[in-house]
């Protein structure tokens, strides 16, 4: 080769070399003057800021180009176009649905899509449970079944508080360039939970007759009741597979799987151990909880042992970081006050209904049932959007957040309209499905009407208090978890109850949904959140390192 061409040449590399480096060195924080943290835009004046992600050692730096000017190759640095079999072992399971980069209108479908798949099956699973003990035991069994559903419920807000805190922090970790961070949260999340779990566990077990009277339960229905709730209690630690977490890295294949194989487990046990082993509600019991052990098993394989993934949890990330936790529990609070409140709203109901009888207590474990799965797809919808919100305000794209929460609350609200109507046209034939005596079809078909006018609202306050907790901000969660249980929907159950009996309950439960999806979205009104700033453009890749590709075969 000529001289001339080996100096074209070679000026030629040095050129290439000092862009590499100036496009992928970070930009300096005002509090981060040696440039340790990524490239970040700021917040404009009109915008809500995502919450800060706790900070750690500096244990991880952002990755540079190599100062040798190599090729693209197996070993290369420089962000060139490489073949599959040189990329990298853990960016060859990349998914096209990554999170900073897709239209948000095919994210959305897909992360929803599988969301609600998710928690669907586990609708179905509710439906199927209370058809096998209704029928396989009796109605005043599918009421003492009911009765304990407070104690479920406190037990899902525990597992929902660390999932929706930790879920948060390792979405924006993640899309701000932090895996080591993204491992803390979720390894300091799962003590948080185990730890509580423990507590829960001995404390029920100890005072569960006390508890089961709290909850209205009477003579008559306290042999079904003691039983089932000491098998669900003994088996609390089992009772959350951390899906959440799963799909905050964008692995919704699998995290449908935490739900749809546990929930086919529950359903093949059920009848076996009701009908087969007459178990009865034990049976029932044990059925739940086998289902979770599952769950729990296949999260332990994910968290602990699979290794293609942006982030690995061993004891060091399970070492309590108190930092972390206090930010995990202040994102997930809101969702423990919302599971908490759920509890005390179902306390209410069943004490304020048991006055009654346990006819009309069977008659809203049916409508209770039917409720939970017609609106799993708006929590599938609320599950679907917070990964999305969180990587992409992490990422500090907010153009993307905004459509994200827009075309959600819009499928959300479509939905219930159109879930309302199905449910009030079929009620009776649906509640015979379940129960058998005339008298308590009759008051079942008619609470049910009523109660599907609810369906319409019953998404939207759930959402917009995610999507808050999703940008890392608890307080706004707050009003709306807490705020709209005690200041509209405790005090129109009790009114409306007191006025009307059972009527004025059935009444009382759509009228506090709007009330409370109209109070969710005027103070979404009043914390906009506009276009960013013009600023450095962000690098485009922006995807998420070992998504997998969505696929319908198990096996992948």
């Amino acid at each position: 080769m000529r001289p001339t061409k080996i100096a074209a040449d070679t000026s030629f590399l040095m050129r290439l070399h000092h862009f590499c480096r100036v496009r992928n060195a970070p930009t300096p924080l005002p509090d981060d003057p040696a440039g340790s943290q990524p490239h970040r835009r700021e917040a404009g004046p009109h915008q809500v800021p995502a919450a800060p992600i706790p900070a750690e050692t500096p244990t991880e730096t952002p990755k540079k180009c190599s100062s040798s000017p190599k090729f693209p190759g197996k070993h290369s640095t420089f962000p060139g176009p490489q073949s599959k079999g040189d990329q990298p072992k853990h960016t060859q399971r990349r998914s096209p649905h990554d999170l900073g980069t897709q239209p948000i209108g095919r994210l959305l479908w897909w992360t929803c899509s599988q969301t609600t798949a998710s928690v669907g099956v586990y609708g179905i699973y509710a439906l199927t449970n209370a058809w096998f003990v209704a029928r396989g035991v009796g109605e005043s069994a599918l009421a003492a079944v009911n009765l304990v559903a407070p104690l479920l419920l406190l037990l899902g807000a525990v597992s929902t508080t660390v999932g929706v805190g930790g879920a948060s922090i390792v979405s924006r970790a993640l899309g701000a360039g932090h895996p080591g961070r993204a491992g803390r949260a979720a390894g300091n999340s799962f003590v948080v939970f185990w730890g509580t779990v423990v507590l829960v566990t001995v404390g029920g077990l100890v005072f569960l007759e006390p508890l089961l009277r709290l909850v209205g339960t009477t003579d008559a229905t306290m042999p079904f009741a003691k039983p089932y709730a000491a098998v669900i209690i003994g088996g609390a630690i089992f009772s959350t597979g951390f899906s959440a977490l799963v799909r905050a890295e964008g692995r919704l294949f699998f995290s449908t799987m935490l739900w749809g194989i546990p929930v086919l487990v529950q359903m093949v046990l059920d009848p076996i151990l009701i009908f087969g082993l007459n178990l009865g509600v034990v049976g029932a019991g044990l059925g739940t909880v086998g289902g979770q052990a599952v769950s729990a098993c296949m999260a332990v394989w994910f968290f602990f042992i699979q290794k293609n993934r942006p982030y690995r949890v061993g004891w060091a990330q399970l070492r309590p970081h108190f930092p972390t936790i206090r930010q995990v529990l202040s994102i997930g609070a809101p969702s423990f006050l919302a599971g908490l409140g759920a509890t005390l709203l179902t306390l209410v109901i069943n004490t304020t209904l048991a006055l009654a009888g346990a006819g009309v207590l069977a008659a809203y474990a049916v409508c209770a049932r039917v409720q939970t799965f017609v609106t799993m797809p708006q929590t599938g919808i609320t599950q679907g959007v917070q990964p999305i919100v969180s990587f992409n305000a992490g990422a500090r794209l907010f153009e993307r957040v905004q459509r994200a929460r827009t075309l959600a609350l819009r499928a959300s609200f479509l939905y219930g309209a159109l879930a309302a109507g199905v449910i009030a046209a079929g009620a009776r034939p649906l509640v015979g499905l379940f129960l058998s005596s005339p008298e308590a079809v009759d008051q079942s078909a008619f609470a049910l009407r009523i109660i599907a006018l609810s369906f319409v609202f019953s998404g939207i306050g759930q959402l917009v208090s995610a999507y808050f907790q999703a940008l890392g901000m608890p307080a706004p969660s707050y009003l709306i978890s807490i705020g709209t249980l005690l200041v509209i929907k405790l005090p129109i159950v009790l009114a409306f109850g007191h006025w009307w009996g059972p009527t004025g309950i059935w009444w009382a439960i759509p009228a506090g949904e709007a009330a409370s999806a109209l109070a969710a979205m005027v103070l979404l009104g009043r914390k906009p959140l506009s276009s960013p700033p013009t600023s450095p453009a962000l690098p485009t890749s922006l995807s998420l390192p070992t998504s997998p590709a969505p696929s319908a075969n198990p096996t992948s």
